[in-house]
């Protein structure tokens, strides 16, 4: 099986740069979501995807309650691994069960 890795549809360095013109730029708008529809076209991506940029930010920065990136990646980490023993647990009852079954076939020796 080979590993398939995620690729994110934007480069770090423009989420940052997302995160940073809404702060910088945020007190310019009547709302939040006015700032997200107006700085989104610049960055090339939608209003969406710069507000959940946002958010991330800001429970990254422990001002929004919520896991952090570090601990969302080092869950993603766990599950994989999880996923990966449990496939290994599988093989070998698979193998014990088939040299058990090798065991009784063969001929008893006295």
């Amino acid at each position: 099986m080979t590993k398939q890795r995620f690729i994110p549809a934007y480069p770090a360095e423009l989420r940052e740069r997302g995160v940073r013109m809404f702060r910088e730029n945020r007190a310019d708008y009547s709302s939040d979501t006015a700032a997200y529809k107006a700085i989104a076209p610049k960055l090339g991506c939608s209003p969406d995807s710069l507000r959940v940029w946002c958010q991330q930010a800001e429970r990254d920065t422990g001002q929004r309650a919520g896991l952090t990136s570090a601990e969302k990646d080092r869950i993603k980490e766990l599950e994989r691994e999880v996923r990966e023993l449990r496939q290994a647990n599988e093989i070998l009852k698979k193998a014990s069960a088939y040299f058990a079954a090798a065991e009784l076939d063969r001929p008893f020796r006295k």
